[in-house]
């Protein structure tokens, strides 16, 4: 590309693997699991680092390279990699960094797999957390010891919402020189940029919003270049590897990802607005809606709200289900970011290996469903939505 500063949209779109000899348009996958080279002195130079050079797509790959660098320029971050899941991406962010007898202070709201890496496979390895209130920041200092080393959160939480003060994070990071790691997944650098607020990696499911059609699975790592050499070092031979097709795909949804998540954030806004005084509902939990509790820091720290709308049955367990079962265009999925709405049910499925206590904690009550709200009409949504509510 240019050496001009393009805009996010451009950048998403105009970032690309360089052209081949027969002059492409589009970026072709590169299905290759290892690559020749002209002599074994040229392969020894590539393996040395002497010469850059694709020497096996374990550790690199054309097709990843540009979906890494698409997300290096969107999170203003000096470094990248790509791997299989997102949860490969969160796992070796903290064990392609952490070491036995350290310490790391985590955000209490947190998805599901998430936690349960941090509180039981870290600690096989002698790897341990603390987990702190996302939004109270004043209770972190107690969180301290002498070999605490990370602060892992994400913002906003998985699934309630809540929004964690970035700048503040950053502060407390760079005071204490901890390594702050985001997971961005929920608002995607479109929305949020973590590392201008401070942090030193970000972390995305590109499975989610990146993708955005519920296809592949695909995770993402981005930034300290230091950092990110000793994550790259981890992942390239421990294997998490994003397989190129997965990356070929992400690359190119990638190019509408600005045009999808503003329009998600649209049509979430719009249902929370909607469905905010219907009388079957406790609550409907939306970041930029006025009565969230943190919606001024929202909006100072993210362009709109995101995609996500939860809502709170008025009733029990059986009867949040019951609303679900109702539902009969929104799929029942434990995924989000996808074109088509999903309903998620968090007691019962993504957050279900979490004590009732620490669920209940963290706002994850058994009448909490989550909606990524999709690119269907909105009155469409709306209508399913009311329709199940009234069936119960």
């Amino acid at each position: 590309m240019s050496s001009r500063k393009f805009k996010d949209e451009t950048i998403a779109i105009r970032t690309q693997t360089e052209r081949t000899r027969h002059g492409e348009h589009s970026t072709p996958l590169f299905l290759t699991s290892s690559y020749a080279f002209d002599s074994g002195d040229e392969m020894a130079d590539a393996f040395a680092g002497i010469t850059e050079a694709n020497v096996y797509s374990r550790y690199t790959n054309p097709n990843v390279e540009e979906l890494v660098k698409k997300f290096c320029l969107l999170e203003e971050a000096s470094a990248g990699l790509a791997t299989a899941s997102g949860m490969a991406a969160v796992f070796s962010s903290i064990a392609g960094l952490l070491n036995q007898g350290d310490h790391l202070i985590a955000s209490r709201a947190l998805f599901g797999s998430s936690i349960q890496v941090l509180s039981h496979i870290l600690p096989r390895w002698g790897i341990t957390c603390t987990y702190v209130d996302p939004v109270d920041l004043s209770g972190w200092e107690q969180a301290l010891t002498p070999n605490t080393r990370m602060v892992f959160l994400e913002t906003p939480s998985n699934p309630s919402l809540w929004i964690t003060d970035l700048a503040g994070a950053g502060a407390f990071a760079h005071d204490h020189n901890l390594i702050l790691a985001v997971d961005n997944c929920f608002a995607s650098p479109v929305l949020q940029k973590p590392m201008k607020f401070g942090a030193s990696l970000v972390i995305h499911s590109a499975t989610k919003y990146a993708d955005g059609h519920g296809r592949v699975l695909g995770g993402i790592v981005a930034g300290k270049e230091d950092l990110m050499e000793k994550i790259a070092f981890f992942n390239r031979h421990s294997g998490p590897s994003i397989s190129p097709f997965n990356a070929w795909v992400i690359s190119k949804s990638m190019e509408t990802l600005a045009l999808r998540v503003r329009a998600h954030c649209r049509q979430a806004e719009e249902l929370a607005s909607r469905l905010k005084d219907h009388p079957g509902l406790e609550a409907v939990i939306y970041p930029f809606s006025e009565n969230h509790p943190q919606v001024d820091l929202a909006r100072r720290q993210m362009e709109a709200g995101g995609g996500i709308v939860c809502i709170k049955v008025k009733g029990d367990y059986a009867k949040t289900l019951q609303f679900i079962n109702h539902l009969e265009m929104i799929s029942i999925s434990p995924n989000l970011g996808d074109t088509r709405s999903i309903a998620t049910h968090p007691t019962s499925s993504t957050h279900s290996r979490m004590t009732e206590e620490d669920r209940l904690t963290v706002g994850i009550t058994p009448n909490l469903v989550r909606f990524s709200v999709g690119l269907e009409h909105i009155d469409d949504i709306e209508e399913d939505i009311r329709i199940a509510l009234s069936k119960i």
